[in-house]
């Protein structure tokens, strides 16, 4: 009967593992170095269309507002956050 204790112990630990690490460099988020997304974050209150077409990032999400998105993190993706009006409101890896 001890694997049966062991198995809830085994899965708290490999979700913790899942969890990203902050960046020191940055209080409470992460470097936009990191994703290409220095030259967007310049951008915030400006129109989605004063963006790069191309960047450093590797991926790219635009975010609408009311758009479902999933929570899966990816350090080498720059996400945009638009609002209704269709400009730049937050802009962050992962």
């Amino acid at each position: 009967m001890p694997h049966f204790t062991l198995t809830p112990i085994a899965m708290i630990l490999l979700l913790a593992a899942c969890q990203p690490v902050p960046d020191p460099g940055r209080p409470g988020g992460n470097s936009l170095a990191r994703c290409g997304g220095d030259p967007v974050g310049a951008l915030i209150g400006q129109p989605v269309s004063a963006m790069p077409a191309t960047g450093g990032w590797m991926a790219l999400r635009v975010i609408e507002p009311g758009m479902a998105v999933t929570e899966d993190y990816s350090p080498s993706r720059l996400n945009v956050a638009l609002d209704q009006q269709g400009r730049i409101v937050g802009v962050a890896c992962g």
